[in-house]
């Protein structure tokens, strides 16, 4: 199947074509018609998988089918909620790039930034808008907005959504807009609650998945290094100095995590910087545009500011501290080696993870290569306080993490 095949507009199919794309991914091909059909769509896909075009795309072609898209007052007849302000900056240029050939108008608004120039932009008329909850809801309560005339509702990442605790607000976001409308909802994950959401917010929808594991993690070389806590510093300052070269993301689980690691390797001489939740929206963009421009080659972020962040020919990711979702590392190592090109991701797991390793693995349906031939090996004596309330601490320390063979047994 191409594109062609999908009854797309002409002047769609041109953009489309422009930015190289022949084949619909598999999310692409499943949703699209679908979506052209008015149908209720619930789809399971991560990040890189096409998601985005699999809803622009069909949106752009049922808007533009309308009198009023050419010409007349402006009314918001698409909104997409989204989680986070980067993720909200990649889907507006994605729209436009989409829509390149047509007179449809998009827009974003997110917080972070002020909000009058947004007010002045909405003033103007747009066809297609896509927001963070929280910028949303201020503008309405201002009367900025007009919901009455949304035709297509997509909510985008509804799982981590329901992590920054947006639920209440994007239900009330869906009561706002006119009863009758298509709704779409995107999720990494499905756990129980996002169900829930669905069923509430969604007609007779139908489900559309695709696999965990993308294509591109064939591609994908995985390292696990078994760390002290403490030396995990020591070890990603060796491996940068001995052995990893060109463009990478270390992930940390948390904003303090993030700007110790940026503080020690800035003394080292090495160029990186840092997005996460506490920094300005400015200062979160520039970041991300120095990485893009080769400004810095290591950028250092947690799990919510990074999720959505399209970054093409990245070699290496690094899992400074292990997620405690599984599908969380799909996402994270799913940044590299994607169209057929290799990428390596390497992972530093300390005792307490090994609970995560084994989750990740059943998941991947496979073990993950431990890398022993580093100069900071974790040792059982360096868990006491765990095994002294099992009994003996070397005999439990031998048998988790003795011999090689029986490391596996926890991992």
């Amino acid at each position: 199947m191409t594109f062609k095949d999908l009854q797309l507009n002409a002047k769609i199919l041109k953009a489309v074509s422009e930015q190289n794309y022949s084949t619909p991914t598999p999310i692409q091909e499943k949703t699209i018609p679908l979506v052209l059909d008015g149908i209720d769509v619930i789809g399971c896909a991560q990040t890189g998988t096409g998601k985005t075009a699999a809803f622009a795309l069909p949106i752009l072609e049922r808007l533009f089918n309308l009198a009023d898209a050419k010409k007349g007052e402006k009314q918001i007849k698409a909104l997409i909620v989204t989680p986070t302000r980067e993720l909200t900056i990649q889907i507006e240029e994605n729209f436009k790039m989409y829509s390149t050939y047509t007179n449809l108008r998009t827009a974003s608004v997110y917080g972070g930034i002020s909000i009058e120039p947004q007010i002045e932009l909405l003033k103007k008329g747009v066809d297609i808008l896509i927001a963070t909850p929280g910028r949303l809801l201020d503008l309405h309560k201002r009367d900025i907005l007009n919901l009455d005339y949304i035709q297509t509702l997509v909510l985008d990442e509804a799982d981590m959504m329901l992590d920054m605790g947006f639920i209440d607000d994007v239900k009330k976001i869906a009561r706002l807009c006119p009863p009758k409308k298509q709704t779409l909802l995107f999720s990494a994950t499905m756990p129980p609650k996002i169900d829930a959401l669905a069923n509430e917010l969604l007609t007779e929808p139908e489900k559309v998945s695709v696999s965990v594991l993308s294509s591109a993690a064939k591609t994908i070389s995985q390292e696990l290094y078994m760390v002290p806590k403490p030396q995990k510093i020591e070890l990603c300052l060796h491996l940068l100095r001995n052995d990893l070269r060109g463009n990478m993301i270390i992930f940390r689980r948390t904003k303090f995590g993030v700007d110790k690691l940026e503080e020690t390797l800035l003394k080292n001489k090495y160029k990186v910087d840092t997005i996460h939740g506490d920094k300005t929206q400015v200062a979160r963009t520039k970041a991300l545009n120095k990485f893009k421009n080769n400004d810095v080659n290591i950028l250092i972020a947690t799990d919510v500011a990074a999720r959505g962040i399209d970054i093409p020919d990245l070699d290496i990711v690094i899992n400074f501290d292990l997620p405690n979702i599984p599908e969380a590392y799909v996402h994270r190592i799913g940044r590299t080696g994607r169209a057929g090109k290799e990428g390596r991701a390497l992972s530093f797991c300390s005792a307490d993870e090994k609970t995560y390793v084994k989750e990740i693995q059943q998941l991947l349906g496979k073990l993950i290569p431990i890398e022993e031939n580093h100069p900071y090996p974790l040792d059982p004596a360096a868990k006491p306080e765990v095994h002294k309330k099992q009994g003996s601490k070397y005999k439990k320390g031998r048998k988790s993490v003795g011999s090689k063979a029986k490391k596996k047994r926890w991992y």
